[in-house]
């Protein structure tokens, strides 16, 4: 069984504010879209930035065999949200936005506005696959990329700059820390009996301290002596297969020229200790080739394809 996860950059029809202008275009990317789905193969892929419903429905459609789909009914203001496709029936468990209860809610501006939800909703889902029944949710967190009042994407001075680092750093603390109180829950108590997967774009990388939040109890790390040892917080724990991924393809953005690795795939106890693989990009291919990014979004409007590459693990039985 092959898992995976993947940004799929401003999916929208044509016509609108974000997507592609024409129908050319938006069809040239839809066939390099399902060029790389064809090639993972997955049996449950979560997606992310899928601006317009249909647009995900008209990729499937595109597919090869029958697909089901289910999407997160929070978008972000401009209208992008999580979702799957996955090769058997999608059973919807939650599709939630809220912080935790006991965490008040986090300044996102200079005039003091605060935020307790994510910008895009937490999509869980459960589905059957060969080896029994698999529980996952799907994350788009609050991104690094910048944007300051009135729809720019470049600060006025070095202090807005870093008070708006700050701010999206407060969200994506605060998203990630739901995102951690919505895997406890689908652990239901115990990762050593589920096969649980928290998937998506966290839009930082494996060492960060938002990306860390998520794995729950420490120790235990793969590649360690401790790894095969059983302990009380394998119930509890997520563990992020980014180590098992080969180090020329441990990426799946390149931003200003950078490589890195910002979207992500955690796995219960359960469930890890059946990674047989995992990488980016299409399988047996090597490293990925993507495009540069930069400060500014809409400089790849209408491009083919997306900026991110799919991050992936293969599964075998019980």
């Amino acid at each position: 069984m092959l898992l995976g996860t993947w940004n799929l950059e401003n999916l929208y029809r044509p016509g609108g504010e974000f997507g592609p202008k024409d129908k050319a275009a938006y069809e040239t990317k839809l066939a390099a879209l399902a060029a790389v789905v064809d090639d993972l193969d997955p049996a449950l892929l979560g997606v992310q930035e899928v601006g317009d419903p249909q647009a995900l429905r008209d990729l499937a459609g595109m597919l090869g065999g029958d697909w089901h789909l289910a999407l997160s009914e929070h978008p972000d203001g401009r209208g992008i949200r999580v979702g799957f496709l996955g090769r058997t029936e999608l059973r919807v468990l939650h599709d939630v936005s809220a912080f935790p209860k006991k965490l008040i809610p986090v300044q996102t501006d200079d005039e003091g506005g605060a935020t307790s939800r994510s910008g895009r909703g937490f999509l869980a889902v459960e589905t059957e696959t060969g080896s029994g029944p698999i529980r996952a949710a799907v994350a788009h967190l609050k991104s690094k990329l910048l944007s300051y009042p009135g729809g720019r994407f470049q600060p006025r001075d070095e202090g807005e700059r870093a008070r708006y680092g700050a701010y999206a750093l407060y969200r994506r603390a605060a998203e990630a820390t739901a995102l951690r109180a919505l895997a406890d829950v689908l652990l239901a108590g115990d990762g050593r009996e589920h096969d649980v997967a928290v998937v998506g774009d966290l839009n930082d990388e494996v060492q960060a301290a938002t990306t860390q939040i998520l794995l729950g109890p420490p120790g235990s790390e793969i590649g360690t002596p401790g790894f095969q040892v059983k302990d009380k917080g394998d119930a509890a724990r997520l563990w992020n297969v980014a180590p098992l991924i080969p180090a020329e393809q441990r990426f799946s953005r390149v931003n200003s020229g950078r490589r890195e690795l910002i979207d992500h795939i955690l796995c219960s106890h359960r469930l890890i200790h059946r990674v047989t693989a995992a990488g980016t990009g299409a399988p047996g291919a090597g490293a990925p080739d993507l495009p540069s990014v930069g400060a500014d979004p809409q400089d790849r409007r209408g491009e083919a394809g997306s900026d991110h590459a799919p991050v992936w693990v293969r599964v075998g039985d019980r």
